[in-house]
């Protein structure tokens, strides 16, 4: 029977910790004779991904090896890079003709 209670508790709890969210925080240093050799800070952030979009947090959405939304974008992007290359292209093609027009009139 306790059994059961302590899964209960520990569901409730996680739901809990999920829907609220957690930050655990903590910085490891590294000192000789008081000289800083290293600095780092850990920052850890448990949440649901409905609760971590709520916060503005939604950098998975965003990577191309976690989301293939993202590597269609990217790939999109590829296509206006070449559309803008072209456009460029174009536009310094105008501008040498459009000089060589000014410089034969003087």
């Amino acid at each position: 029977m306790s059994g059961e209670r302590t899964s209960a508790n520990l569901a409730d709890l996680l739901e809990r910790i999920l829907d609220k969210g957690i930050v655990i925080v903590g910085d490891v240093r590294v000192n000789l004779l008081d000289i800083e050799l290293l600095t780092i800070k850990l920052r850890l952030l448990v949440a649901s991904v409905d609760r971590a979009k709520e916060m503005g947090i939604d950098w998975w959405e965003h990577d191309p090896s976690l989301s293939s939304k993202a590597r269609r974008d990217d790939a999109v992007d590829a296509g206006d890079a070449d559309e803008l290359a072209a456009e460029n292209r174009r536009l310094r093609e105008r501008l040498a003709a459009l000089e060589a027009g000014k410089e034969s009139t003087s």
